[in-house]
């Protein structure tokens, strides 16, 4: 329902912007094609590089770098695993249980999904092109540290 909602929203500024102006309006339409057409290409090959690393790495070694005994260890690499790579949500949840089945610590896996959401490092060159270094260091730095802390905090609930 929410989506008919922001749909007519989006349509009826459209409409009020061809009513101002229909060339201005024609040009914003082809800008925004254009944009979003380069950004897919772009983050499909991203994907592609992501997904062509996660098939090398054995799932194995995945669940045991995030069921290792040392819990702050497993945390900081449950942290970078999710930071590298590309995964939708629809995925990253019922992988995480996966990995939870067989041994990774809650810590871990909170780090995983929390960075996962959060920091996004592959597609850093995309966001520095886009946003400027400077501003896509800190915020991947700060989002790192913020995603541990969210980790921590739940490995104090859980």
């Amino acid at each position: 329902m929410n989506t008919i909602v922001l749909y007519g929203i989006a349509v009826s500024f459209l409409g009020w912007s061809i009513f101002k102006s229909k060339d201005k309006t024609k040009e914003s339409l082809v800008l925004s094609k254009n944009l979003l057409v380069k950004t897919f290409i772009e983050i499909i090959g991203v994907m592609a590089l992501v997904g062509l690393v996660l098939a090398i790495l054995p799932p194995e070694l995945i669940k045991q770098l995030l069921g290792n005994s040392n819990e702050f260890l497993s945390t900081i690499y449950g942290a970078v695993i999710g930071a590298l790579t590309i995964i939708p949500a629809f995925i990253a949840f019922p992988l995480s249980k996966s990995l939870y089945q067989s041994g990774a610590n809650l810590t871990a896996i909170a780090a995983f999904i929390t960075t996962l959401t959060m920091v996004g490092f592959a597609t850093m060159p995309i966001e520095i092109k886009y946003f400027g270094k400077k501003f896509t260091l800190h915020r991947l730095w700060l989002s790192f540290v913020a995603a541990i802390l969210i980790a921590t905090g739940m490995a104090v609930i859980l």
